[in-house]
Parts: C-alpha cells; sequence; structure tokens
C-alpha cells in the first residue's frame, strides 16, 4: 500500500467530483473501508465482485484483504484511478466498463464461488438486489453480499412483519437469506454527504423451501405491496390463483400484506408454482 497515492490526492489528480446523476458518495477514510472489507470474513485468496468502486477506496481495502476482485464501474472517469491501482496489484484486481445491471455476473467470475460487495450507487442498488436474490438455480454462486445502502432501504431488508419498513425486500431477502446490518454509517463519512444516513447489510445464502418458483414469490410481493394499504384481496386480485392459494393457506383475504409473515409469503407461492 505505501505505493499509492492518499485516495484524496487520487481523487483531485483526477478530478473526480462525486457524480450526483450516479448517485456517487465516495468514503475517503480508509479506517472505516478496512472495516467493511472485513463484514463478508477472511477474504484471503477468495474472489470478490465490486459494484461501482469509484476512485477506488474501498477497492484498496479489499486488495489490502488479500482479495481478488473483479470490479465493475459505469463512471468512465474513475478508470484512470482503478488503472493506477491495477498497476500496484496487476494479478489481484481485474476492471469491467459497464452498467453492473446488463453483467451476467456469475460468467464474469468463471462460474465459481464469489463474495459480492459494494458502496453502491442509490439510484441501482435494489435492482441489483433484487437481481442476486432471485438466482436461480439456488444456493446462488455469490457466497455473500456485503452492500451499502440509504438506512431506510437496509432497515426494510432486515424488517419483520407488522412493522412499518417490512415489505417486498423483506421477503425476497429472509426467505432463503440470512440477513444483518453489520454497521451503521454517518453522513459525514462521505464526501459529498448525503441527505441520510446509511447501512452496510450482509446478507448469506441458505437452503430455500423447495417447490417454490422465485419469480412467483417475487411477483405476488411486488403486487401484494404496491398497494401496501389495501387489503390483499384487493391488490391480488389481477393475480390468477393468488386468491384462492390464500384461503388454502388459511390468510384471509381481508389482512394487508404487512401482517403476513415470510413463511405465510413462502406456502401462498409454493401453492402456486
Amino acid at each position: 500500500m505505501t505505493e499509492l497515492r492518499p485516495l484524496r490526492e487520487v481523487i483531485a489528480k483526477h478530478n473526480l467530483n462525486a457524480s450526483k446523476a450516479l448517485g456517487q458518495n465516495f468514503i475517503l477514510d480508509q479506517n472505516l473501508l478496512d472495516r467493511i472489507a472485513q463484514v463478508p470474513g477472511k477474504l484471503e485468496g477468495q474472489s470478490v465482485l465490486e459494484i461501482g468502486p469509484g476512485p477506488g477506496g474501498l477497492t484498496r481495502a479489499l486488495l489490502k484483504a488479500g482479495a481478488k476482485i473483479s470490479a465493475i464501474e459505469k463512471d468512465l472517469r474513475c478508470i484512470p484511478a482503478l488503472t493506477e491501482l491495477k498497476k500496484v496489484y496487476p494479478d489481484s484486481l481485474s476492471i469491467e466498463v459497464g452498467d453492473a445491471l446488463q453483467f451476467d455476473h456469475d460468467r464474469l467470475l468463471n462460474n465459481k464461488p464469489y463474495h459480492v460487495v459494494g458502496n453502491l450507487p442509490y439510484n441501482v442498488g435494489t435492482a441489483l438486489l433484487v437481481k442476486w436474490l432471485n438466482a436461480d438455480p439456488w444456493p446462488p454462486m455469490w457466497k455473500s453480499l456485503t452492500l451499502m445502502f440509504q438506512v431506510e432501504v437496509a432497515e426494510r431488508i432486515i424488517a419483520k412483519p407488522n412493522t412499518k419498513a417490512f415489505g417486498r425486500l423483506s421477503v425476497l431477502a429472509q426467505w432463503r437469506s440470512d440477513t444483518q446490518i453489520a454497521m451503521k454509517v454517518h453522513r459525514s463519512a462521505f464526501t459529498p454527504p448525503p441527505k441520510v444516513m446509511s447501512a452496510v447489510v450482509h446478507i448469506e445464502p441458505r437452503s430455500p423451501e423447495p417447490s417454490v418458483n422465485p419469480q412467483v414469490l417475487a411477483k405476488l410481493t411486488e403486487m401484494a405491496f404496491a398497494q401496501r394499504r389495501k387489503m390483499l384481496r384487493q391488490s391480488l386480485k389481477n393475480f390468477s390463483g393468488a386468491i384462492e392459494a390464500l384461503t388454502k393457506v388459511g390468510i384471509e383475504p381481508t389482512r394487508r400484506p404487512e401482517t403476513v409473515s415470510v413463511e405465510e409469503f413462502v406456502k401462498v407461492a409454493q401453492i402456486m408454482s
């Protein structure tokens, strides 16, 4: 690491002002970045997919931890800074340019197990998470997800029924994964500071309930929570077979979606699958 310029100097050299359009907020505190890199566990020799590395702050921490990184960066301005990192770690860092949503992540990592780590751009974070949670087959190739979100999104991921935060992300994340908030990050840790607090979420896959089509569960929850203040009989009336499945499971169609547990949603999807 002694061969690397301080991150603040790299940002100044390449004029890397955070792009609001790309949802960028950079962390410059290397101690904090090192703590985030520790969340997945020991990374020595492990493959890591990093989304949106920006100027490479978290990338440095992951490299220091011994990870072999495939980084996807959309912002062309950041590529020279990342290339400087690659010169120091030529065998441990590869850089792909483009939109992370458009990549086949498993193929990029040679269809071998990998961890995902990222200070995700706020404008695409949820879409990427849903993509990983809907992986088929399951268990997926990714061994863990360590992701930075707005704290409100992080709380939705781990929320329990009968709470304001409980929703579609809660069900999709929890039905076949273990989820936790690993740490909260104050807005002052970022440059520029966002308007909200952030949190690092850690997700590990586990064996799912058998005979459940994840696409059915995804559509079921999407429709149920699209009108969360309405009864299920209203929000699911246009989803063929949903009301009948609710009845078979013993769920009153007059209930609202936030009162239905993850296990109950899974049972309904199992019947519909």
